[in-house]
Protein backbone atom coordinates (compact mmCIF):
# COMPACT_ATOMS: atom_id res chain seq x y z
CA UNK A 1 0.00 0.00 0.00
CA UNK A 2 2.83 2.59 0.82
CA UNK A 3 4.17 1.74 -2.84
CA UNK A 4 1.08 2.38 -4.56
CA UNK A 5 0.39 5.53 -2.61
CA UNK A 6 4.13 7.01 -3.09
CA UNK A 7 3.42 6.30 -6.85
CA UNK A 8 0.10 8.04 -7.27
CA UNK A 9 1.31 10.92 -5.43
CA UNK A 10 4.57 10.75 -7.39
CA UNK A 11 2.07 11.00 -10.48
CA UNK A 12 0.05 13.87 -9.32
CA UNK A 13 3.54 15.84 -8.45
CA UNK A 14 4.38 14.93 -11.97
CA UNK A 15 1.29 16.49 -13.72
CA UNK A 16 2.52 19.93 -12.42
CA UNK A 17 5.50 19.76 -14.53
CA UNK A 18 4.72 18.44 -17.67
CA UNK A 19 2.24 21.08 -18.05
CA UNK A 20 -0.45 21.23 -20.98
CA UNK A 21 -0.07 19.47 -24.16
CA UNK A 22 1.57 21.87 -27.00
CA UNK A 23 -0.32 23.56 -28.78
CA UNK A 24 -1.13 22.37 -32.61
CA UNK A 25 0.70 23.84 -35.46
CA UNK A 26 0.79 24.37 -39.11
CA UNK A 27 1.98 23.16 -42.00
CA UNK A 28 5.59 22.39 -41.06
CA UNK A 29 7.07 23.98 -44.13
CA UNK A 30 7.13 27.99 -42.75
CA UNK A 31 5.75 30.66 -45.49
CA UNK A 32 8.03 33.69 -46.68
CA UNK A 33 9.08 35.66 -43.41
CA UNK A 34 7.50 33.57 -41.13
CA UNK A 35 10.49 31.46 -39.75
CA UNK A 36 13.13 29.20 -40.93
CA UNK A 37 12.44 25.12 -40.95
CA UNK A 38 15.10 24.41 -38.53
CA UNK A 39 14.05 26.64 -35.59
CA UNK A 40 10.43 25.70 -36.23
CA UNK A 41 9.86 22.96 -32.95
CA UNK A 42 7.63 20.57 -32.94
CA UNK A 43 7.97 19.27 -29.64
CA UNK A 44 8.33 22.60 -27.38
CA UNK A 45 8.87 22.48 -23.79
CA UNK A 46 6.22 22.19 -21.32
CA UNK A 47 8.31 22.21 -18.28
CA UNK A 48 6.75 24.30 -15.28
CA UNK A 49 8.57 24.68 -12.27
CA UNK A 50 7.70 22.27 -9.25
CA UNK A 51 6.29 25.07 -6.95
CA UNK A 52 8.84 26.54 -3.77
CA UNK A 53 9.05 28.80 -1.22
CA UNK A 54 10.72 31.97 -0.35
CA UNK A 55 13.71 30.92 1.62
CA UNK A 56 16.79 32.33 3.02
CA UNK A 57 19.77 30.50 3.94
CA UNK A 58 21.97 32.24 5.90
CA UNK A 59 25.57 32.02 8.24
CA UNK A 60 26.55 29.71 4.88
CA UNK A 61 29.96 30.00 3.27
CA UNK A 62 28.75 31.21 -0.54
CA UNK A 63 30.59 30.94 -3.93
CA UNK A 64 28.61 32.52 -5.96
CA UNK A 65 29.62 30.75 -9.51
CA UNK A 66 30.96 33.62 -11.15
CA UNK A 67 34.02 33.77 -8.92
CA UNK A 68 32.65 35.81 -5.96
CA UNK A 69 32.65 34.35 -1.81
CA UNK A 70 30.70 35.76 0.55
CA UNK A 71 31.91 34.29 4.11
CA UNK A 72 29.30 34.13 6.37
CA UNK A 73 26.98 35.13 3.31
CA UNK A 74 23.22 34.54 2.95
CA UNK A 75 20.77 33.84 0.00
CA UNK A 76 17.28 34.65 -0.40
CA UNK A 77 14.94 33.11 -3.12
CA UNK A 78 11.41 33.54 -4.24
CA UNK A 79 9.24 33.09 -6.72
CA UNK A 80 11.85 30.51 -8.86
CA UNK A 81 14.51 33.32 -9.00
CA UNK A 82 16.86 34.55 -6.63
CA UNK A 83 16.16 37.40 -4.77
CA UNK A 84 19.23 38.71 -2.40
CA UNK A 85 22.46 37.79 -2.26
CA UNK A 86 24.64 39.65 0.99
CA UNK A 87 26.58 39.15 3.68
CA UNK A 88 23.63 39.86 6.22
CA UNK A 89 19.51 39.48 5.02
CA UNK A 90 16.15 39.88 6.96
CA UNK A 91 13.37 37.37 6.02
CA UNK A 92 10.92 38.51 4.67
CA UNK A 93 7.42 37.29 6.24
CA UNK A 94 6.77 34.18 6.31
CA UNK A 95 9.52 32.64 4.90
CA UNK A 96 11.47 29.17 5.42
CA UNK A 97 14.79 30.63 6.93
CA UNK A 98 17.86 27.42 7.27
CA UNK A 99 20.91 28.49 9.21
CA UNK A 100 23.88 26.67 7.27
CA UNK A 101 26.85 27.18 9.97
CA UNK A 102 29.65 25.06 8.86
CA UNK A 103 28.33 24.63 5.16
CA UNK A 104 28.33 25.97 1.75
CA UNK A 105 25.98 27.53 -0.79
CA UNK A 106 26.21 27.63 -4.59
CA UNK A 107 24.68 27.45 -7.91
CA UNK A 108 23.62 24.00 -8.93
CA UNK A 109 25.92 21.99 -10.99
CA UNK A 110 25.22 21.72 -14.85
CA UNK A 111 27.13 18.51 -17.17
CA UNK A 112 27.41 19.57 -20.34
CA UNK A 113 27.89 16.13 -21.40
CA UNK A 114 25.60 13.62 -20.44
CA UNK A 115 24.28 11.12 -21.46
CA UNK A 116 21.58 10.02 -19.20
CA UNK A 117 18.29 8.91 -20.54
CA UNK A 118 19.40 7.75 -23.80
CA UNK A 119 22.07 5.84 -22.40
CA UNK A 120 20.26 4.58 -19.25
CA UNK A 121 20.15 2.43 -16.34
CA UNK A 122 20.26 -0.55 -16.11
CA UNK A 123 23.18 -0.42 -19.17
CA UNK A 124 21.36 -3.26 -21.00
CA UNK A 125 21.10 -3.45 -24.94
CA UNK A 126 17.46 -3.06 -25.06
CA UNK A 127 17.73 0.51 -23.56
CA UNK A 128 20.84 1.31 -25.09
CA UNK A 129 19.69 4.51 -27.49
CA UNK A 130 22.62 6.78 -27.47
CA UNK A 131 24.42 6.57 -31.07
CA UNK A 132 22.40 6.07 -34.33
CA UNK A 133 25.55 4.23 -35.58
CA UNK A 134 23.81 3.75 -39.53
CA UNK A 135 25.86 6.10 -40.93
CA UNK A 136 28.62 9.00 -40.21
CA UNK A 137 26.21 11.71 -41.12
CA UNK A 138 23.20 11.36 -38.77
CA UNK A 139 22.52 15.38 -38.27
CA UNK A 140 18.63 14.50 -38.34
CA UNK A 141 18.40 12.33 -35.43
CA UNK A 142 17.38 14.48 -31.71
CA UNK A 143 18.57 13.02 -28.76
CA UNK A 144 15.35 13.90 -26.93
CA UNK A 145 13.76 11.24 -28.58
CA UNK A 146 15.68 8.37 -26.93
CA UNK A 147 15.56 10.32 -23.46
CA UNK A 148 13.81 8.01 -21.13
CA UNK A 149 12.55 10.07 -18.17
CA UNK A 150 12.38 7.32 -15.83
CA UNK A 151 16.02 6.34 -15.77
CA UNK A 152 17.59 6.25 -11.82
CA UNK A 153 20.43 8.37 -13.08
CA UNK A 154 18.94 11.56 -13.28
CA UNK A 155 17.68 11.09 -9.36
CA UNK A 156 21.36 10.07 -8.35
CA UNK A 157 22.80 12.61 -10.14
CA UNK A 158 20.47 15.51 -8.00
CA UNK A 159 20.72 13.95 -4.88
CA UNK A 160 24.56 12.65 -4.85
CA UNK A 161 26.22 15.80 -7.36
CA UNK A 162 23.92 18.52 -7.38
CA UNK A 163 23.57 18.39 -10.70
CA UNK A 164 20.26 20.74 -11.44
CA UNK A 165 20.45 21.42 -15.41
CA UNK A 166 22.46 19.00 -18.09
CA UNK A 167 22.73 18.21 -21.59
CA UNK A 168 21.97 15.24 -23.12
CA UNK A 169 24.13 14.42 -26.06
CA UNK A 170 24.25 11.36 -29.06
CA UNK A 171 27.12 9.09 -28.89
CA UNK A 172 30.84 9.72 -30.88
CA UNK A 173 30.45 6.88 -33.16
CA UNK A 174 29.37 9.54 -35.98
CA UNK A 175 30.74 13.02 -37.40
CA UNK A 176 27.65 14.37 -36.77
CA UNK A 177 25.71 12.65 -34.03
CA UNK A 178 22.20 14.78 -34.11
CA UNK A 179 21.28 17.34 -31.84
CA UNK A 180 21.60 17.32 -28.11
CA UNK A 181 18.73 18.44 -25.70
CA UNK A 182 19.30 20.84 -22.44
CA UNK A 183 17.38 19.64 -19.89
CA UNK A 184 16.16 20.28 -16.09
CA UNK A 185 17.43 17.71 -13.71
CA UNK A 186 13.28 17.37 -12.49
CA UNK A 187 10.82 14.52 -12.06
CA UNK A 188 8.77 14.32 -14.96
CA UNK A 189 6.74 12.06 -17.52
CA UNK A 190 8.07 13.05 -20.53
CA UNK A 191 10.88 14.32 -21.83
CA UNK A 192 9.18 17.75 -22.46
CA UNK A 193 8.06 18.34 -19.25
CA UNK A 194 12.14 18.23 -18.48
CA UNK A 195 13.40 20.37 -21.65
CA UNK A 196 14.94 23.74 -20.30
CA UNK A 197 12.40 26.47 -22.18
CA UNK A 198 14.46 28.09 -24.65
CA UNK A 199 17.65 26.77 -24.19
CA UNK A 200 19.57 26.64 -28.00
CA UNK A 201 19.74 22.95 -29.20
CA UNK A 202 23.45 21.74 -29.85
CA UNK A 203 24.68 19.64 -32.22
CA UNK A 204 27.18 16.73 -31.70
CA UNK A 205 30.25 16.44 -33.37
CA UNK A 206 33.54 14.17 -33.40
CA UNK A 207 36.17 13.67 -34.53
CA UNK A 208 39.47 11.11 -33.81
CA UNK A 209 39.49 7.70 -33.34
CA UNK A 210 35.72 7.15 -33.13
CA UNK A 211 34.27 7.71 -36.50
CA UNK A 212 36.92 6.44 -38.65
CA UNK A 213 37.01 3.03 -36.57
CA UNK A 214 33.32 2.73 -36.41
CA UNK A 215 32.62 3.21 -40.53
CA UNK A 216 36.64 2.14 -42.03
CA UNK A 217 36.09 -1.61 -40.25
CA UNK A 218 32.40 -1.19 -42.42
CA UNK A 219 34.89 -0.51 -45.74
CA UNK A 220 33.54 2.67 -46.21
CA UNK A 221 34.43 6.68 -45.52
CA UNK A 222 35.90 7.58 -43.51
CA UNK A 223 38.51 5.23 -42.24
CA UNK A 224 41.39 7.87 -42.02
CA UNK A 225 41.30 10.86 -40.39
CA UNK A 226 41.90 13.20 -43.59
CA UNK A 227 38.57 10.96 -44.48
CA UNK A 228 36.83 12.60 -41.42
CA UNK A 229 37.52 15.68 -42.37
CA UNK A 230 36.74 15.15 -46.45
CA UNK A 231 33.14 13.59 -45.40
CA UNK A 232 32.97 17.05 -42.99
CA UNK A 233 33.67 19.72 -45.59
CA UNK A 234 31.40 17.66 -47.94
CA UNK A 235 28.52 17.71 -45.56
CA UNK A 236 29.19 21.45 -44.73
CA UNK A 237 29.22 22.23 -48.24
CA UNK A 238 25.87 20.17 -48.92
CA UNK A 239 24.40 22.82 -45.81
CA UNK A 240 25.61 25.80 -47.40
CA UNK A 241 23.85 25.17 -50.62
CA UNK A 242 20.42 24.14 -48.30
CA UNK A 243 20.60 27.78 -47.05
CA UNK A 244 21.24 29.46 -49.60
CA UNK A 245 18.08 27.92 -51.11
CA UNK A 246 16.16 28.31 -48.23
CA UNK A 247 17.01 31.96 -47.77
CA UNK A 248 16.49 32.79 -51.39
CA UNK A 249 13.35 31.76 -51.08
CA UNK A 250 12.27 33.43 -47.53
CA UNK A 251 13.48 36.45 -49.47
CA UNK A 252 11.82 36.06 -52.72
CA UNK A 253 8.76 33.40 -52.11
CA UNK A 254 8.14 30.81 -54.85
CA UNK A 255 8.35 27.48 -54.14
CA UNK A 256 9.69 26.14 -50.54
CA UNK A 257 12.66 23.84 -51.61
CA UNK A 258 12.43 20.25 -50.53
CA UNK A 259 12.54 19.80 -46.40
CA UNK A 260 15.75 18.01 -45.33
CA UNK A 261 15.38 16.89 -41.53
CA UNK A 262 19.31 16.81 -40.77
CA UNK A 263 20.13 20.00 -43.16
CA UNK A 264 18.09 21.94 -41.12
CA UNK A 265 20.21 21.02 -38.47
CA UNK A 266 22.56 22.35 -39.92
CA UNK A 267 21.47 25.42 -41.40
CA UNK A 268 20.51 26.22 -38.11
CA UNK A 269 23.77 26.03 -37.10
CA UNK A 270 25.66 28.01 -40.01
CA UNK A 271 22.75 30.60 -38.84
CA UNK A 272 24.19 30.63 -35.52
CA UNK A 273 20.99 29.37 -33.52
CA UNK A 274 21.86 26.04 -32.72
CA UNK A 275 25.51 25.25 -30.70
CA UNK A 276 28.22 22.60 -31.78
CA UNK A 277 29.76 20.19 -29.28
CA UNK A 278 32.44 18.94 -30.72
CA UNK A 279 34.13 15.11 -29.35
CA UNK A 280 37.59 15.85 -29.79
CA UNK A 281 40.82 14.83 -28.04
CA UNK A 282 43.50 16.04 -29.66
CA UNK A 283 45.13 19.99 -30.29
CA UNK A 284 46.28 18.94 -33.81
CA UNK A 285 42.57 18.08 -34.74
CA UNK A 286 41.28 21.15 -32.65
CA UNK A 287 42.95 23.19 -34.64
CA UNK A 288 41.77 21.11 -38.01
CA UNK A 289 37.97 22.00 -36.82
CA UNK A 290 38.50 25.47 -35.82
CA UNK A 291 39.96 26.05 -39.45
CA UNK A 292 36.92 24.18 -41.24
CA UNK A 293 34.84 26.30 -39.30
CA UNK A 294 36.32 29.30 -40.32
CA UNK A 295 35.89 27.83 -44.10
CA UNK A 296 32.18 27.24 -43.39
CA UNK A 297 31.40 30.09 -41.25
CA UNK A 298 30.28 28.18 -38.19
CA UNK A 299 31.42 28.70 -34.58
CA UNK A 300 32.10 25.80 -31.84
CA UNK A 301 30.78 26.36 -29.10
CA UNK A 302 33.06 23.65 -27.44
CA UNK A 303 35.18 20.85 -27.86
CA UNK A 304 34.24 17.77 -24.95
CA UNK A 305 36.99 16.01 -23.42
CA UNK A 306 39.90 18.16 -24.96
CA UNK A 307 42.73 16.02 -23.36
CA UNK A 308 45.11 18.11 -25.32
CA UNK A 309 43.03 21.67 -24.76
CA UNK A 310 46.12 22.88 -22.92
CA UNK A 311 48.73 22.89 -25.67
CA UNK A 312 46.00 25.38 -27.71
CA UNK A 313 45.10 27.30 -25.21
CA UNK A 314 45.74 30.76 -26.51
CA UNK A 315 44.18 29.09 -30.18
CA UNK A 316 40.61 28.30 -28.00
CA UNK A 317 40.81 31.60 -26.14
CA UNK A 318 41.44 33.74 -29.11
CA UNK A 319 38.33 32.27 -31.02
CA UNK A 320 36.08 32.47 -28.08
CA UNK A 321 35.81 28.43 -27.57
CA UNK A 322 35.37 26.18 -24.13
CA UNK A 323 36.70 23.00 -23.45
CA UNK A 324 34.90 20.36 -21.39
CA UNK A 325 37.18 18.42 -19.93
CA UNK A 326 38.10 15.35 -17.38
CA UNK A 327 39.91 15.95 -14.50
CA UNK A 328 41.97 12.85 -15.08
CA UNK A 329 40.67 10.29 -17.62
CA UNK A 330 43.88 9.82 -19.97
CA UNK A 331 45.59 6.82 -21.75
CA UNK A 332 43.01 4.21 -22.66
CA UNK A 333 43.47 5.33 -26.21
CA UNK A 334 46.10 6.56 -28.39
CA UNK A 335 44.42 10.12 -28.87
CA UNK A 336 44.06 10.07 -24.91
CA UNK A 337 47.58 9.28 -24.41
CA UNK A 338 48.46 12.72 -23.61
CA UNK A 339 46.38 13.87 -21.17
CA UNK A 340 47.67 15.12 -17.88
CA UNK A 341 46.06 16.31 -14.55
CA UNK A 342 47.00 20.06 -15.17
CA UNK A 343 44.48 20.98 -17.75
CA UNK A 344 41.99 22.92 -16.29
CA UNK A 345 44.76 24.61 -14.12
CA UNK A 346 46.52 25.10 -17.03
CA UNK A 347 43.32 26.26 -19.39
CA UNK A 348 42.29 29.13 -16.59
CA UNK A 349 45.37 30.48 -16.25
CA UNK A 350 45.56 31.20 -20.09
CA UNK A 351 42.05 32.94 -19.44
CA UNK A 352 40.31 30.25 -21.58
CA UNK A 353 36.75 28.77 -21.06
CA UNK A 354 37.08 25.82 -18.86
CA UNK A 355 35.15 23.22 -17.09
CA UNK A 356 34.57 20.11 -16.22
CA UNK A 357 31.93 17.54 -17.75
CA UNK A 358 31.16 13.62 -16.81
CA UNK A 359 30.38 11.16 -19.91
CA UNK A 360 29.76 8.90 -17.47
CA UNK A 361 26.49 7.83 -15.20
CA UNK A 362 28.44 7.71 -11.76
CA UNK A 363 31.08 10.51 -12.47
CA UNK A 364 28.23 12.82 -12.86
CA UNK A 365 27.22 12.01 -8.84
CA UNK A 366 30.87 14.09 -8.17
CA UNK A 367 31.92 16.54 -10.61
CA UNK A 368 32.43 18.62 -7.46
CA UNK A 369 35.39 15.85 -6.54
CA UNK A 370 36.70 15.87 -10.33
CA UNK A 371 37.08 19.69 -10.10
CA UNK A 372 38.66 19.22 -6.43
CA UNK A 373 41.16 17.04 -8.26
CA UNK A 374 41.88 19.77 -11.09
CA UNK A 375 42.64 22.42 -8.51
CA UNK A 376 45.01 20.13 -6.60
CA UNK A 377 46.82 19.34 -9.93
CA UNK A 378 47.14 23.47 -10.69
CA UNK A 379 48.36 24.09 -7.16
CA UNK A 380 51.21 21.30 -7.45
CA UNK A 381 52.02 22.51 -10.46
CA UNK A 382 53.03 26.28 -8.90
CA UNK A 383 48.60 27.76 -10.60
CA UNK A 384 46.97 28.46 -7.39
CA UNK A 385 42.92 29.08 -8.24
CA UNK A 386 40.92 30.21 -5.36
CA UNK A 387 38.13 27.83 -4.87
CA UNK A 388 35.34 30.19 -5.54
CA UNK A 389 37.12 30.70 -8.81
CA UNK A 390 37.03 26.88 -9.77
CA UNK A 391 33.39 26.79 -8.91
CA UNK A 392 33.04 28.77 -12.44
CA UNK A 393 34.08 24.81 -14.06
CA UNK A 394 30.43 23.44 -12.65
CA UNK A 395 28.28 26.20 -12.75
CA UNK A 396 28.45 29.18 -15.06
CA UNK A 397 31.27 27.71 -17.83
CA UNK A 398 28.93 25.46 -19.00
CA UNK A 399 25.93 27.58 -18.56
CA UNK A 400 27.73 29.89 -20.93
CA UNK A 401 28.61 27.39 -23.48
CA UNK A 402 24.86 26.02 -23.22
CA UNK A 403 23.94 30.00 -24.04
CA UNK A 404 21.72 29.71 -20.73
CA UNK A 405 24.05 31.56 -18.69
CA UNK A 406 21.66 34.45 -18.96
CA UNK A 407 19.08 32.19 -16.85
CA UNK A 408 20.93 29.75 -15.23
CA UNK A 409 24.82 28.98 -13.56
CA UNK A 410 25.02 31.57 -11.00
CA UNK A 411 23.88 32.94 -7.38
CA UNK A 412 22.49 36.44 -9.22
CA UNK A 413 19.25 38.49 -8.64
CA UNK A 414 16.85 37.49 -10.99
CA UNK A 415 18.38 34.36 -12.07
CA UNK A 416 16.59 30.30 -11.74
CA UNK A 417 17.05 29.43 -8.16
CA UNK A 418 19.33 26.47 -9.19
CA UNK A 419 21.18 26.36 -5.46
CA UNK A 420 22.63 23.32 -3.80
CA UNK A 421 23.57 23.78 0.08
CA UNK A 422 26.37 21.13 0.48
CA UNK A 423 27.04 19.91 4.11
CA UNK A 424 30.65 21.12 4.06
CA UNK A 425 33.41 22.12 1.87
CA UNK A 426 32.74 21.18 -1.63
CA UNK A 427 35.85 19.99 -2.16
CA UNK A 428 36.00 17.93 -0.07
CA UNK A 429 35.60 13.86 -0.59
CA UNK A 430 33.32 13.68 2.64
CA UNK A 431 31.04 16.36 1.43
CA UNK A 432 27.90 15.96 -0.10
CA UNK A 433 24.15 17.73 -0.61
CA UNK A 434 21.84 18.36 1.69
CA UNK A 435 19.40 20.36 0.19
CA UNK A 436 18.85 20.56 -3.87
CA UNK A 437 16.57 23.05 -5.17
CA UNK A 438 15.60 23.58 -8.91
CA UNK A 439 13.72 26.96 -9.70
CA UNK A 440 13.09 27.49 -6.14
CA UNK A 441 11.56 24.00 -5.35
CA UNK A 442 12.99 21.88 -2.83
CA UNK A 443 13.56 18.62 -4.66
CA UNK A 444 15.96 16.74 -2.59
CA UNK A 445 16.33 16.99 0.86
CA UNK A 446 18.91 14.52 2.91
CA UNK A 447 16.90 15.02 6.13
CA UNK A 448 13.55 13.91 4.85
CA UNK A 449 12.36 10.25 3.40
CA UNK A 450 9.82 12.23 1.40
CA UNK A 451 12.17 14.51 -0.86
CA UNK A 452 14.87 11.69 -1.78
CA UNK A 453 14.48 10.93 -5.70
CA UNK A 454 13.57 7.58 -6.76
CA UNK A 455 13.01 6.77 -10.31
CA UNK A 456 9.36 4.64 -10.24
CA UNK A 457 11.34 2.18 -12.32
CA UNK A 458 12.85 1.56 -9.25
CA UNK A 459 9.57 1.21 -7.48
CA UNK A 460 9.30 -2.34 -5.07
CA UNK A 461 12.63 -2.92 -5.04
CA UNK A 462 14.60 -3.16 -1.51
CA UNK A 463 14.03 -0.17 0.22
CA UNK A 464 11.55 1.52 -1.85
CA UNK A 465 8.68 0.34 0.71
CA UNK A 466 10.25 2.14 3.15
CA UNK A 467 8.62 5.42 1.80
CA UNK A 468 5.83 6.96 4.16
Amino acid sequence: MKRIAFAAASLLALSACTGSPPPKTASSTPAPGKGKGYSHDPYPSTYKPYPGVPTLVRNVTVFDGEGGRIDHGAVLFADGKVVQVAQDITPPAGATVIDGEGKWLTPGVIDIHSHLGDYPSPGIKALSDGNEATSPVTADVWAEHSVWPQDPGFGRALANGGVTTLQILPGSANLFGGRSVVLKNVYARTVQGMKFPGAPYGLKMACGENPKRVYGSKGREPSTRMGNIAVDRATWAKAAEYKRKWDKYEKDGGDPPARDIAMDTLRGVLDGEIRVQNHCYRADEMANVIDMSREFGYHVSAFHHAVEAYKIADLLKENDICAAVWADWFGFKMESYDGIPENLALLQKAGACVMIHSDDQNGIQRLNQEVAKGLAAGRRAGIAIPDEVAWEWLSYNPAKALGIADRTGSLKPGKMADVVLWNGNPFSVYTRPERVWVDGALLYDANDPKLRPMSDFELGQPGAGDVK
